[in-house]
């Protein structure tokens, strides 16, 4: 997919949001979880409600292989479910030496045909280049995250620059907003003006909106430029949001909220 059919099909409709398929089979409707094929269920039914309000799916790699090999074809057919229309997101935070991130890439972008996986910026540029080599596909790399965590290293100071800082910017100049986006936590929201300061083209995931305290506003303020530059993600907030049979109107109820918001903010 390229930015081009992103930004595209975030302006017609209006929204820039992503709805994150964290699935955990007991956080599931009981109902479902007597089906053999509870799991699946569950997302397809999700996708369904939710795809006229969302441009963009994130499914978090470590609830499905948490469940062995039935949970990669779980993953695999979740997939194919979602609309070609929507950019699809591995969330599998991967990133090793030159040789091993080739066979993460392959397995993401072409065994697993997702349109971006997001990575883990740590071991340099020979981690990350192999992903970038691909063609219609998008690196998104980890900038600045929202868990308690970050303050660990993310915001150490390395000489007048945050650690952060200094991994974006360098990061900025191995690719181009064509294939490169960054991770920014929504409850980061003060420091993405000065993100944008360094990577003003680049699009921005931004998870932590929802269970987390973001703020859709603040971050939207902060975030979005002159071809949108956002992606913002909800999982659980919308994935969970009903526990009985309709819990699908429940999910497409919380999504529209969002699409509505975000209508207002482009």
């Amino acid at each position: 997919m390229t930015l081009e059919q992103i930004t595209q099909h975030i302006l017609s409709k209006k929204s820039y949001l992503c709805v994150g398929l964290d699935t955990e089979f007991s956080k599931i409707p009981v109902h479902l979880q007597q089906q053999p094929n509870a799991v699946v269920a569950f997302n397809k039914a999700i996708i369904d409600a939710t795809k006229d309000y969302c441009v963009a799916y994130k499914i978090n790699t470590a609830f499905y292989e948490a469940m062995g090999a039935k949970g990669w074809q779980i993953m695999e057919e979740t997939l194919h479910h979602i609309p070609s229309t929507h950019f699809k997101i591995a969330d599998a935070k991967r990133g090793d030496i030159g040789n091993t991130s080739a066979q993460y890439a392959k397995a993401f972008f072409e065994t697993i045909p997702f349109d971006a996986i997001t990575v883990a910026p740590y071991m340099g540029e020979d981690s990350i280049k192999p992903f970038l080599e691909y063609k219609n596909k998008f690196t998104i790399v980890l900038g600045l995250t929202s868990n308690k965590g970050a303050n660990d290293f993310e915001m150490l100071k390395t000489g007048e620059k945050y650690l952060y800082e200094n991994i974006i910017e360098t990061i900025a100049g191995w690719g181009s907003q064509e294939n490169l986006m960054f991770v920014v936590g929504a409850t980061q929201a003060n420091q993405i003006a000065s993100i944008r300061n360094i990577i003003p083209n680049n699009f921005l995931l931004v998870p932590g909106v929802g269970f987390q305290g973001g703020s859709l506003k603040e971050v939207s303020a902060a975030g979005l430029n002159s071809h949108v530059g956002l992606l913002v993600n909800a999982s659980r907030a919308i994935i969970y949001a009903g526990e009985k049979e309709n819990f699908a109107e429940d999910a497409s109820e919380i999504a529209k909220q969002y699409q509505v918001e975000m209508a207002g903010y482009l």
